[in-house]
């Protein structure tokens, strides 16, 4: 494996107070939680070069410019911090796709670490879950020494949960996909959050990012547009029997209304609309996220 610097890492994030997790207010809470954010995950060890770990891997040539350039809207650095990735960690990514935050976690555990990607069905009879599982497999035999300690599961719900083996994962991350589950109805949402549970240790740490729908804004059964009441998955994933710990701020965007023709596609980097109204879903930028932060008890 391709290895970063990580000796004598120690990347110290904090343990975090739970701001009110359904308001978006700029309240005293919140606003010191992102300060401790922002401290924590600068104390990243520096080398002798004056290069931090994540200045490495975010600048490294394994990622395309393409993928650097949505760093300003995922904020993988702040992202991770406040879930608590470390190296050596045993993380599960949930539906990772074309692998874009793989990119950054594989090597952020490092040759001590384990990374779980919960992907498609390879033998799916739905065409686009095959297509998309074979890319990413050629993506990590293509660079078969940077993601050695990447082992592909399966995650296809309502029918396949299969993401790592029961109690093994110190975290689970999943970005921007719960509203996919919504289609298989509120059920399938709930036995997604119930996988997660089960994969990780007493006291593991579920982070979820998603697109985020307005309180004033009703939303369908299906999640359709791709956005998703913040209480709503806060509500399944306690129903799984995660207790929810933190919420931040990190990946919001104010210029986001959540209103548009071909839904969260309509903005960057999707453009569903093509050139129509293009510079205008530019300015706007990435969607409205929410960034929740989960513990699975130690005790029932």
């Amino acid at each position: 494996m391709r290895v970063f610097t990580v000796s004598a890492l120690a990347l110290v994030m904090s343990t975090m107070g739970c701001a009110d997790a359904t308001d978006k207010s700029d309240t005293k809470a919140e606003v010191k939680a992102e300060a401790k954010i922002e401290q924590s995950v600068e104390t990243v060890v520096t080398q002798d070069d004056g290069i931090s770990l994540w200045e490495e891997l975010l600048t490294s040539g394994h990622r395309s410019d393409k993928n650097k350039q949505r760093d300003q809207y995922r904020n993988p650095k702040e992202t991770l911090g406040f879930f608590d990735i470390k190296p050596g960690m045993t993380v599960v990514e949930i539906a990772p796709g074309g692998g874009w935050y793989t990119e950054i976690i594989a090597p952020l555990l490092g040759p001590n670490g384990k990374l779980y990607a919960a992907h498609f069905d390879p033998n799916s009879d739905v065409e686009y879950y095959r297509n998309s599982r074979e890319k990413f497999g050629n993506k990590m035999e293509a660079d078969a020494d940077l993601y050695s300690n990447v082992e592909i599961t399966m995650f296809q719900p309502p029918e396949i949960f299969d993401i790592a083996p029961e109690g093994s994962a110190d975290a689970v991350v999943t970005f921007r996909n719960v509203h996919n589950w919504l289609r298989g109805g509120r059920s399938a949402t709930v036995d997604s959050f119930k996988a997660m549970y089960k994969a990780l240790k007493p006291g593991g740490v579920l982070g979820v990012v998603e697109h985020r729908l307005p309180k004033s804004i009703e939303q369908d059964e299906k999640a359709s547009s791709g956005y998703m009441h913040q209480a709503f998955v806060i509500d399944v994933a306690q129903e799984a029997g995660f207790k929810l710990v933190a919420s931040s701020e990190i990946n919001a965007n104010p210029k986001d209304t959540a209103q548009h023709p071909k839904g969260v596609w309509t903005l960057p980097p999707s453009l569903r609309l093509g050139d129509e109204d293009k510079q205008k879903y530019l300015s706007i930028g990435e969607s409205d996220r929410m960034t929740l932060k989960f513990v699975k008890p130690t005790e029932k």
